[in-house]
């Protein structure tokens, strides 16, 4: 792999070819033998003993201006400004050679050598913040494509966000250059020496997807180094907005009705997060599409609690910028409401409330129905979890003020509820919630909680009639069977497993 260094440095000189005793080859042969690591001399150079020299014997012989051999090695210190350009091209050249990081000891100096060479091309970005030229921005995204964009092995994709169990954390070996390389990619997107109108025909359309497809590596280091390049290209390149957009959906799309794996669903609604509270007001077409048919089919995938939290706050946002979009974004919460995960309730029910809070009069109204049926549904629960969560719905004010103003709907629809919990329920912590709650309802309308209360006890005692009527009904049928020989073509009846009926009295 040392060859390979010593091939991408520029020999201009012809004196370099005329032998192989010449000064440039024996100092190369020297650190190609050397196997310590770089380190920084006390002039700051990360230079081996063997390049250090190299610099020596060439800069005694030619002006410093034409030392066109040993570029990649000097530093951007002892070079003129004029020369500073073909310095970082130079440079950005040698950090285009890849190593095998499966053996940390394979090539070691060569890594050493390039992790000091990118850490020069950050500091001299950072400092300097030369204006970049059109050969500068494409030696740079060429370094990039090289370095960053890659194909993750499937075995890794088979062991990601969709897998049953919780895997461990995996991280990228080769971390200690990919860490720097986006350090560089930042420094130069945010550089105001870059001008948009120049990189934009290189931080292209192909370049952006590239980098999208990175969201799904498994190391969550490189994925929060990726949520902020993203945002920073977004902010920068105007033009690519549009672009962006649609290929982040596209993403989704193929998460929640294809794969239901990938590692960077919460990196990339982080990023949206901040892309939402920007849109201007009245909301475009385009966006409210975005709502309806990306962010709401996020909550059917079964980890949806590894990103919930972005999500939620995605959908607050397009709320609060437009209350009208509440009543679709809870019935779109309805429509993929969980039935047999309980966990998975129990954030429906935070994400519910958070909407809620941020829902008017008007939109409550239009869904109030079938948001309290599901509630209700809640309360009776049997996991002590969603039952208790969904009776703290009632601690919050602006909610307990919609209930209040529209109580008689509401109480109606969960009466049974609550009562069947005050009955029956196994936790006491829901009990005891269940019963402030009953009694809040009865101090804040007597009259309507009675008539609740009588109408529930009519329809227990038509139900615990009905339950009666249908078990003689399935003993008659039992007792005509018995009389009846088994042919070859008659059916065996089965006799039905009956549950206990709550009892009908009131207590």
């Amino acid at each position: 792999m040392w060859k390979q260094f010593i091939s991408k440095l520029p020999r201009k000189s012809s004196k370099y070819d005329n032998g192989s005793n010449s000064p440039p080859n024996n100092a190369g042969n020297n650190a190609a033998a050397c196997g310590n690591p770089v380190e920084r001399t006390a002039s700051g150079n990360g230079l081996p003993d063997g390049a250090a020299s190299l610099k020596r014997l060439a800069s005694a012989e030619f002006p410093s201006s034409v030392v066109a051999g040993i570029e990649p090695l000097i530093s951007f210190k002892d070079v003129p400004n004029l020369e500073k350009q073909n310095v970082f091209l130079s440079k950005l050249n040698l950090c285009c050679i890849i190593f095998d990081f499966s053996d940390p000891n394979k090539d070691s100096m060569g890594k050493d050598l390039k992790r000091q060479t990118l850490i020069e091309l950050v500091d001299y970005v950072s400092t300097d913040a030369p204006r970049f030229t059109d050969q500068m921005i494409a030696s740079s995204c060429r370094m990039f494509a090289i370095n960053l964009f890659r194909v993750f092995p499937p075995n890794h994709r088979a062991n990601s966000l969709g897998g049953e169990a919780e895997e461990e954390l995996v991280f990228d070996p080769a971390w200690s250059h990919l860490q720097i390389v986006y350090d560089l990619l930042l420094k130069v997107i945010t550089s105001s020496s870059l001008d948009a109108k120049i990189g934009k025909k290189y931080v292209d359309q192909s370049f952006v997807l590239s980098l999208l497809n990175l969201f799904d590596s498994e190391d969550p280091r490189e994925r929060e180094c990726l949520k902020t390049i993203l945002h920073r290209i977004y902010g920068k390149f105007m033009v690519h907005r549009p672009f962006i957009r649609k290929s982040v959906s596209n993403i989704f799309y193929r998460f929640v009705f294809e794969t239901e794996r990938h590692n960077g669903i919460a990196e990339l609604l982080e990023v949206f997060g901040s892309v939402i509270s920007g849109f201007a007001l009245p909301l475009k077409e385009e966006h409210k599409i975005f709502l309806c048919r990306v962010l709401i089919p996020l909550h059917k995938p079964k980890k949806v609690g590894v990103y919930i939290q972005q999500l939620t706050y995605c959908i607050s946002q397009f709320v609060e910028k437009e209350p009208k979009l509440a009543s679709s974004v809870i019935r779109g919460l309805l429509k993929y409401w969980p039935v047999t995960n309980s966990q998975k309730e129990v954030m429906f029910l935070g994400e519910l409330e958070e909407v809620l809070e941020a829902t008017n009069m008007v939109e409550f109204q239009k869904c109030m129905v079938p948001l309290f049926r599901r509630i209700g549904f809640c309360l009776n629960s049997s996991h002590f979890q969603v039952a208790e969560r969904a009776l703290f719905l009632w601690n919050n004010d602006h909610l307990m003020n919609l209930i209040a103003q529209n109580r008689q709907v509401i109480l109606p629809l969960i009466y049974p509820a609550l009562e069947r919990n005050a009955r029956c329920h196994w936790n006491q912590s829901v009990l005891n919630v269940t019963m402030n709650i009953r009694k809040m309802f009865s101090e804040m309308d007597g009259d309507l909680f009675l008539a609740c209360q009588r109408k529930f006890q009519e329809e227990e005692e038509k139900r615990v009639v009905l339950e009666e009527r249908r078990r003689l009904i399935w003993e008659r049928l039992e007792t005509a069977a018995t009389f009846q020989p088994v042919t070859r073509n008659t059916a065996v009846l089965v006799t039905p497993v009956t549950v206990p009926l709550v009892a009908a009295t009131l207590t």
